[in-house]
């Protein structure tokens, strides 16, 4: 499991820009709809086991938005196009903390 922990996360007209750590490395992050179908990059190489992803951001008091998305690559960025985890981040954008990507 990868897990990458939310340190800023702004909303802008349709999606959501920030900042995001991993193993003591930043990156920038970008979340939005799936205007080009349900897309998941990494901002570094990656093996996965699997074609799809579950992608899951948590954060306290059991809060938790998850779906499926097919790995695509390397990117300068972290890049989540989900229609469901975009919606549910407009509702609860400073409530969630840790992105968490599942292979297994």
């Amino acid at each position: 499991m990868l897990s990458f922990k939310i340190r800023k996360l702004d909303i802008f007209q349709s999606y959501f820009f920030g900042k995001v750590e991993f193993r003591d490395d930043e990156y920038k992050v970008n979340i939005q709809n799936q205007k080009r179908g349900k897309v998941l990059k990494l901002p570094f190489g990656y093996n996965p086991k699997r074609e799809r992803l579950i992608v899951r951001i948590t954060g306290p008091k059991d809060l938790v938005v998850e779906d499926y998305l097919p790995f695509c690559g390397e990117s300068e960025w972290l890049e989540i196009d989900s229609d469901e985890i975009t919606y549910f981040l407009a509702d609860h954008q400073d409530q969630l903390d840790i992105i968490e990507i599942m292979d297994e």
